[in-house]
């Protein structure tokens, strides 16, 4: 059984009173056997990882039953304030598995014919196949463009199986219809795509808080292991990066934890992440004379895994796994030195969604300034990455294609998250010196900002078609601007053929939208009255267009010397 759902039947009193962001766009519900499902969004071209609850017990499935809706609100929400930078909104969907009845060997079955079956419900109120939709109630009465990406326990036969589901259901561009694929994809955790932009904010944190990664020591604690996606290549990165000049002094996961003042052994580290062990196989022959190493299969164990991020001590925090609201109202205190009120660590860098509850980042930047960058912000180059994957699952042939040019495409797509990490990093920290308040307040500033003006220029650019003059002058905006460099290269020709005008529309949006907000700032752009945001937005990009063309024509121009010229063309970037 699956419907759309009128979101507002959702949301406490209807939604009266929230925001427009704040309500979702659409809702979809599925039932079956042994799972329920929501998938929500909060823009009608959306995407975002389909997350799979597995509760051991009846009881757990009871509690999370009552708050699985208000699980896949946050986390797509969450999604659609790091969905910033990309054409498609943000979404979320939670399935959750009923263990009841199930023999713990056929528990993996269980969850993998869940996974299909929630998939179908999904593909029976979107595919255009002619025989599903004869059988559909259809009251939205137009095609929705949906794309899915893995999260919480999906495993890669999952997602060979979607892709191969969507094209059997004749779901248009079925390869973009699932992200992360195995061989015709960008894998996050093979090319730690998320660890790229948390390490970029984690850099300009400690920056901002008076220290120098490039020649100073600092230490780091991490939830997550080593055989994990986002803390694995957190470690790779940090080394790669800084290499001794960073100690890390504390990881824990499901196993257990492993903690050292004195640093953790990197060569020990290293051989977990490449052997994709977890914490608890950290050998005790590499720890120093102040280090230990516990397994979570006793209960002192599971104290010192689960109180790890609170206790240990170090320069910066980076929550990199573990389940939303670890840190919530409730238990935010015990962060804080008991008898100095000093937190455990001045800096923390959301690499995880939604670990910390709005109430604690608050609290803990009141009581003891702790410095919170918000996941929102952090870990947003995941999202952006599946978006290049999208667009190079629309544009080229099959999956032999995306194979023979996959290292170039890699390339470019790691050098423009870098670039849109560094941007976002450089606009929040100025606002927060700049202005009142916390660094998730203006995170999030950042984000509605972008969204706000993204429905604006939607709305703006609805009537556009391929061919008008404006659609042709915007064209190259999403050539050279969004897609990676090497799939312009190859499938420039096939945008207008096989990339559906809405998606367009929305990638012209989010494109302008996100370069007025970086390059001018929130207040700048929350002083502008809506009916003039896309006229400000269009002059902007044409004005930027206008600068890197007497950029170049000066940098070409003949009768100035060299360091004439130099400064000439560094005058202009300033202006």
């Amino acid at each position: 059984l699956s419907m759309r759902v009128d979101p507002r039947l959702l949301l406490e009193g209807g939604g009266e009173g929230l925001p427009r962001e704040r309500v979702p766009f659409g809702v979809i519900f599925a039932h079956g056997r042994r799972f329920d499902g929501f998938h929500n969004r909060f823009q009608d071209i959306a995407r975002g990882g389909m997350r799979i609850v597995t509760p051991q017990s009846a009881e757990q499935h009871a509690l999370e039953s009552a708050r699985v809706y208000d699980e896949v609100y946050g986390l797509s929400y969450a999604q659609q304030l790091k969905n910033k930078d990309i054409p498609e909104g943000g979404s979320k969907a939670v399935v959750l598995v009923n263990p009841e009845g199930v023999n713990p060997r056929s528990r993996y079955f269980a969850v993998r014919k869940a996974v299909k079956s929630f998939t179908d419900a999904m593909l029976d109120l979107i595919t255009p196949e002619e025989a599903t939709r004869g059988k559909v109630v259809d009251l939205l009465g137009r095609q929705e463009l949906l794309y899915l990406g893995p999260d919480e326990n999906v495993v890669p036969e999952d997602i060979d199986w979607i892709v191969s589901r969507a094209a059997q259901r004749g779901y248009p561009s079925p390869a973009a219809f699932m992200s992360s694929k195995p061989r015709g994809g960008i894998n996050h955790k093979e090319f730690g795509v998320t660890s790229e932009g948390v390490a970029v904010f984690l850099d300009a944190a400690l920056r901002h808080h008076g220290l120098d990664p490039d020649v100073e020591p600092f230490t780091v604690k991490i939830t997550g292991g080593p055989e994990g996606d986002v803390a694995g290549n957190m470690i790779r990165i940090l080394y790669r990066d800084y290499g001794d000049r960073v100690r890390i002094v504390g990881i824990a996961d499901g196993s257990g934890c492993a903690e050292d003042p004195d640093g953790l052994a990197r060569a020990e580290l290293e051989r977990l992440v490449a052997e994709e062990l977890p914490i608890a196989s950290f050998s005790a022959a590499a720890l120093g004379p102040r280090g230990r190493v516990v397994a979570a299969d006793t209960d002192e164990g599971a104290l010192a895994r689960n109180t790890m991020h609170m206790r240990v001590t170090s320069d910066v925090f980076v929550p990199a796994g573990g389940r939303p609201n670890t840190i919530h109202d409730g238990n935010w205190r015990d962060y804080l030195d008991a008898s100095t009120g000093r937190p455990s660590s001045p800096l923390i860098v959301e690499g995880a969604n939604l670990f910390l509850t709005k109430e604690a980042r608050q609290g803990l930047y009141e009581e003891a300034g702790v410095r919170i960058v918000k996941d929102s912000s952090a870990n947003k180059c995941g999202v952006i990455t599946s978006s290049f994957e999208i667009c190079a699952s629309m544009l080229l042939d099959d999956e032999e294609e995306f194979l023979s040019i996959k290292p170039a495409v890699v390339e470019d797509v790691l050098a423009r998250l870098r670039e849109l990490a560094r941007e976002e990093a450089n606009l929040l920290f100025r606002e927060y010196d700049n202005r009142p308040g916390a660094l998730p307040y203006f995170s999030e500033r950042i984000s509605n900002a972008v969204n706000v003006g993204k429905r604006l220029l939607g709305e703006a650019l609805a009537d556009v078609q391929r061919g008008d003059p404006l659609y042709e002058e915007l064209k190259p905006v999403f050539l050279e601007e969004h897609l990676p460099r090497k799939l312009a290269e190859v499938a420039a020709d096939r945008v207008d053929e096989r990339i559906p005008l809405p998606y367009m529309i929305n990638a012209f949006a989010s494109i302008l939208a996100s370069k007025l907000v970086y390059g001018e700032g929130v207040v700048f752009v929350e002083n502008l009255p809506e009916d003039r945001f896309a006229d400000v937005a269009l002059r902007y990009h044409r004005e930027e267009v206008a600068q890197r063309a007497l950029l170049r024509a000066v940098g070409e121009a003949g009768g100035l010397g060299e360091e004439e010229r130099a400064k000439a063309v560094e005058l202009l970037r300033i202006c």
